[in-house]
């Protein structure tokens, strides 16, 4: 029987590191040969580009872009032939690694690893949850009077878990780190590890090679059993679980609802908005960073991101922003270039609006 190919799945909302996570993890990969599928939820790819540029070189890390936002769902065709093609060089292939957009659900690809095209070859290694703390316990991701699909989305997400990875906790206390894992339990009892990242730095032990599912097969179906607990070289079972909890369900079963299950939940929600914008004037880094965060209080934007231009040689300015958190730093691998990018994403965003204020607030024509 061939040996089958781990896969791990990176998941979380919106601006809550994944794509710094999965940077860490490439850099700290050790030997291991990894196949990267990154999905985007926006026309331009700024995830992607920030992910290869910790690989520049290295011929052992291959990646996959999925421009679409909804990877594995019911009318991705290419996520299926692109695993096979990663299958047929399996000799070259450690490990696979997925990070789905902000706006996706994991268990579309842990029901497609599991599907008769996939199961052969692939098995679901752990899904991993990346959150953002300081947004968590601001009450962004609680339930008011009416619906919060923000709420909504965020629950899915970490339902689907194995592992929630805290992140941005650089500035939280014990008590406040306390609540951060009640809140997450709240929502998700089911989940089996919580760890705690700095800047979305996390030991690649903690990540990779967890071995948290087997396959079980029947004659019609292949799940996937979860094991009782951490594999390690000389580790026995633990002789308290109570705080890992672990799925009391056998497989997928909570998490298997059908691929139309999944685009249904999108398409019922037509509010999800990506677009972006661009400027062909220098920017200054405050400016542009204040007239962000004031678009971001004037209009429901969640997550904006990209490359601004100050007309310099010394190169770009990365753009980070999380609601009205903004953060922009010079960015050395990337060249000068004349044209600034910014990708927003939000729920019911106003994309005349949001380039009305920049164009007033920056001084320059966005558009």
């Amino acid at each position: 029987m061939k040996k089958l190919i781990p896969v791990t799945i990176v998941t979380g909302f919106l601006g809550s590191g994944k794509t710094t996570l999965l940077r860490g993890l490439i850099e700290r990969r050790q030997t291991r040969r990894l196949a990267i599928l990154i999905n985007e939820f926006g026309e331009i790819s700024i995830d992607s580009t920030l992910v290869r540029d910790g690989a520049v070189g290295d011929d052992e890390v291959r990646f996959h872009d999925f421009a679409d936002g909804l990877i594995a769902y019911g009318e991705d065709e290419r996520f299926v032939p692109t695993m096979l093609a990663i299958a047929a060089r399996r000799a070259n292939v450690d490990h696979v690694l997925i990070e789905t957009s902000g706006l996706a659900l994991p268990s579309a690809v842990m029901e497609q690893l599991q599907g008769a095209a996939l199961a052969d070859d692939f098995i679901l290694d752990a899904t991993i949850a990346v959150v953002d703390t300081p947004l968590l316990l601001s009450d962004q991701f609680e339930h008011a009077a009416g619906a919060n699909p923000v709420a909504a989305m965020f629950e899915r997400q970490l339902e689907s878990a194995d592992v929630v990875v805290l992140n941005k906790v650089d500035e939280l206390d014990d008590e406040q780190l306390l609540l951060a894992e009640t809140r997450v339990r709240q929502r998700a009892p089911n989940v089996r590890f919580l760890e705690l990242a700095r800047r979305a730095q996390l030991d690649v032990r903690l990540a990779l090679g967890l071995r948290l599912h087997q396959p079980t097969r029947t004659e019609h179906e292949h799940a996937y059993t979860l094991l009782p607990a951490m594999p390690g070289p000389q580790t026995g079972v633990l002789a308290s679980q109570s705080r890992l909890n672990g799925h009391a369900h056998s497989g997928l079963g909570a998490h298997s609802h059908g691929l139309a299950t999944h685009k249904h939940f999108h398409e019922q929600d037509p509010g999800w908005q990506s677009f972006v914008l661009r400027s062909d004037a220098p920017q200054s880094s405050a400016t542009l960073a204040a007239a962000l965060r004031e678009a971001a209080l004037a209009e429901p934007i969640l997550r904006s991101k990209g490359f601004a231009q100050t007309g310099e040689e010394r190169g770009a300015l990365l753009v980070q922003g999380v609601r009205a958190r903004i953060d922009i730093k010079a960015d050395a691998a990337r060249p000068a270039g004349k044209r600034s990018e910014l990708v927003f994403i939000g729920y019911h965003v106003s994309r005349s609006k949001v380039a009305a204020l920049l164009t007033e607030l920056t001084g320059s024509s966005w558009r």
